[in-house]
Formats: structure tokens, sequence, C-alpha cells
């Protein structure tokens, strides 16, 4: 294993096991873990394909350690694919406290499938260690209220009536875009989370000066997140090219090159967009040819 830190963000290169061994028991005070999903993407050349059951046992490890990890008033926050969720909630609900459980839905520019429902959520479990002792900062997560800001109506049952509330907690559903080629934040990985989905997270249940943690860091979006709102940081990445990302994200000196940190944009897919497609692209793969449980698109894991 190799660290890297600055300032309260740490980077640590090598296997999410080993990493989190070393980490020191009840010291984090927000667990965020994006695993792969167990569906067939491709990692910076490592398939995340295994059997079952063998995944299965992989996450309850490193489940298991998060637990330990976590402050008596710490959260945790899960996504899996929407196959192996089941079974991870059943695992989980045993060790923490599950809260809530969400889904992040999104919209698709394409074909999700033609034989049966495509996939088009993510589900999120959101954990705590005690339920009666935990951090959840509602006022700093509140979405417009439709019924109070646009329809502006009354509620008659209140004694006066008066409109109702502008403002609210959001609901276990949680709309956001994904991110796309052309947005400022995208990075060249097969399953990037959105920054507005870890900016909630974040400011939900971290104070800052909180330690938050990401076992499986991938592009480093919550780290650049807990940067951002004064939240100190461990990320832990198998991926050289990742952890380059996360030092360019993150502004952590290392002994790389600048050029070997320069941003490259590369599509996630070999289906070329509506702005260039002329053709077949020669090689592509016809999603419709693939397994559903392969397909699964959209899910795949990995921050």
């Amino acid at each position: 294993m190799r660290t890297f830190e600055s300032l309260g963000r740490t980077i640590i290169h090598g296997d999410a096991l080993d990493a989190l061994g070393a980490i020191e028991t009840g010291s984090v005070d927000l667990v965020f873990a994006d695993p792969p999903y167990n569906i067939g993407k491709d990692f910076d050349g490592v398939g995340d394909r295994r059997e079952e059951g063998a995944y299965l046992a992989w996450c309850h490890r490193w489940i298991d350690e998060c637990r330990r990890v976590l402050k008596q008033g710490g959260s945790f926050y899960l996504m899996a694919a929407t196959q192996m969720m089941p079974h991870l909630d059943l695992y989980c609900r045993t060790r923490l406290t599950i809260l809530s459980r969400m889904v992040w839905v999104y919209d698709s520019s394409g074909v999700q499938a033609r034989r049966f429902f495509g996939s088009m959520f993510e589900p999120i479990l959101h954990m705590v260690v005690d339920p009666r002792a935990y951090t959840f900062n509602a006022d700093d997560i509140l979405v417009e209220a439709k019924t109070g800001a646009r329809r502006g109506l009354i509620d008659y049952r209140k004694e006066p009536p008066r409109p109702y509330n502008q403002q609210k907690v959001p609901g276990n559903v949680w709309a956001l875009p994904r991110v796309r080629f052309r947005m400022d934040e995208y990075e060249d990985h097969p399953s990037q989370k959105p920054e507005a989905l870890l900016e909630r997270i974040v400011r939900a249940s971290s104070h800052p000066d909180d330690l938050v943690l990401d076992p499986f860091a991938g592009t480093f979006t919550t780290g650049a997140v807990a940067r951002r709102l004064g939240r100190r940081f461990i990320g832990i990445e198998l991926s050289e090219a990742y952890v380059k990302t996360g030092l360019r994200r993150l502004d952590i000196p290392s002994d790389y090159a600048p050029e070997d940190l320069a941003k490259s944009k590369r599509r996630k897919t070999k289906n070329r967009s509506k702005h260039d497609r002329g053709g077949p692209v020669p090689g592509a793969l016809d999603p419709m040819d693939v397994e559903p449980d392969a397909r699964a698109v959209g899910e795949s894991g990995t921050a």
C-alpha cells in the first residue's frame, strides 16, 4: 500500500480490505461505499464479475470493517446493484440500523431493453450505528416543496390557514442527473457518481472537520465534495489510474509528473453521440445481446 496525504485529505493506493484494516476503530464519522456491482464492468482493465457467493462473502468482509471504523454516532451509506442489494440489506440489518432505503433515479438517452423493463435507478441504504444519536442536518439539504413553492396552495387544515412550506427534506426518491461527457466533473471511469448526490449525503450526515471514508473511491467524487465542504477525507483505491485522478481532484502532492495527472476525457461507451453518429460503430457490442443481469444499464459501482 502507498499513502498520499495533505491537509486532512488522505489517499490510500491499495486493496480495500487491507487498507480498512489499518484504520483506527471508531474513528470515522461517515462512510460512503459504492463498490463494484459484480455486473461485468471494466475498471481500468480489471473486471468486476465473480461468482455470486464469493462476491457477497467479500462484501460482508468490507461491510464489517466499515462498521468497525465508524464512531458510535456514525453513518454509513451503501450503494449496490439492484440484484445484490436485497442480500446486502438482509446482512446489514443485523449489524446496523437501516434508517432509509433510497433510490437514485436518472434519465437515459439510449434504449434500455426490449424484452424486459430496463434499470433506471440504483438503490442506496442509509444506516447508522446508534439510532438514538446520529448526525442528520435537515436544514442543510432542503429542496423545493412544489405544493407550496410553485402552486402556492393554502393548508386549510391549520388554524388559522397558512401557505404550505416552500421547502422540505428530500424523500427517498432522488432524481439527479447522471454525469455526462460534456459536464466539467466528468472523469474517465465507467460508473462515476454525480457531485450532487454526494453533496446531499455529506451535508446531511457530517459536520465540518468530520472524517469521511470512501473505501472504493473511484473518481474521488466523495473526496472532492468533502474537501469543498470542509470535511477530512480518506479514500481507498486499487487502480493507479484512478489514484492519479484523486491526486488531481484533491490537490494532494505526489511524485507523479504533472502530465501523469492531467485530465483525460474519453467516452464510457463505444457508441457515438447523436452529434457525430453516421453509421454503425466497428466492434460495438449490441446491448440487446447481453444477458439482463450483466446489462443493468447505469449500474456499476464506485464513486
